[in-house]
């Protein structure tokens, strides 16, 4: 899955510092990332903080704040504003559902964390306590309100992915006016009051008019296209199998044959991986 980078690894712990001449620069545009892509080389690769100055000197312009983000492997990742004007041989804002098929996979991982992040910074420069400007932290990765004292943390919303079967039949899905058209399987955000499994009972319910039974945890992913932390989990049909449709969440919900699945990538995403788990006769194991 797209965290999955071994040997390499993700260090996530805040810390305040300031780029160097090599540290990567991730920017963000309308659900885009700037960055160069040669699929037959080195594929994904970033701006760094030498070439963003040598741009800004070039042009007579300030260079914009710098937030660190995280670090992978010997490789300090900060956020930063790049226009969209800018010229860079090689470079350009690619959208975040298409560089989901680039590589190297930990590049990926590291372009859709900063935008988890930077959609949190973003999103949060006033309080929603008093209104106040929040400031940032030095010592962790919180904004505060300096006015009234609210602390601001990065929010990650819990889903699940939920792998609905009927013997040797599993439920497969295509969502209703999304960008993504492949098939999937039953998800969706948990409610406050809420645990996990409640969340698979009613999505299933609400999605597709059917009860399970023998709900079982499979694997958790972090999912930063949409903030999201996914958690895994295969039930069984309790009753009838016939699917009565929320034609406004999907466009399609079918039963497939282990033989009959149509995915076979599972190299991204928590979804294809069960998908082809199921396939491959394992079950979740």
């Amino acid at each position: 899955m797209i965290q999955d980078i071994a040997p390499l690894h993700l260090y996530n712990e805040f810390k305040n510092k300031k780029p160097e001449a090599s540290s990567r620069m991730l920017g963000f545009g309308n659900r885009s990332v700037f960055l160069k892509y040669d699929e037959n080389d080195a594929g994904i690769t970033f701006l760094t903080y030498e070439q963003l100055v040598t741009y800004y000197k070039k042009n007579g312009q300030q260079m914009p704040p710098c937030i660190y983000l995280f670090a992978m492997d010997g490789e300090d990742y900060f956020l930063t504003d790049i226009p969209e004007e800018i010229q860079v041989e090689g470079f350009a804002f690619h959208t975040l559902f298409s560089i989901r098929r680039m590589q190297p996979k930990e590049k990926v991982y590291a372009a859709t964390t900063g935008w988890h992040l930077y959609l949190w910074y973003r999103d949060n420069q006033f309080c929603g306590r008093c209104a106040g400007r929040l400031v940032h932290d030095t010592k962790e990765r919180m904004l505060r309100c300096p006015h009234c004292g609210n602390l601001v943390f990065p929010k990650i919303a819990p889903a699940v992915i939920i792998g609905l079967i009927d013997g040797d039949r599993i439920m497969m899905t295509k969502y209703a006016d999304r960008e993504y058209k492949r098939y999937a399987l039953i998800a969706g955000f948990t409610e406050i009051g809420e645990t996990a499994e409640e969340t698979v009972r009613r999505e299933v319910m609400e999605e597709v008019g059917l009860k399970v039974k023998n709900i079982t945890y499979y694997k958790s992913q972090p999912w930063s296209f949409t903030g999201t932390l996914l958690f895994g989990f295969y039930c069984e049909v309790d009753g009838s199998p016939e699917i009565v449709l929320d034609e406004k969440e999907l466009a399609v919900a079918e039963w497939f044959e282990r033989e009959e699945i149509p995915v076979t990538e599972r190299t991204v995403s928590l979804t294809n991986e069960m998908i082809l788990c199921f396939k491959a006769g394992k079950n979740g194991e």
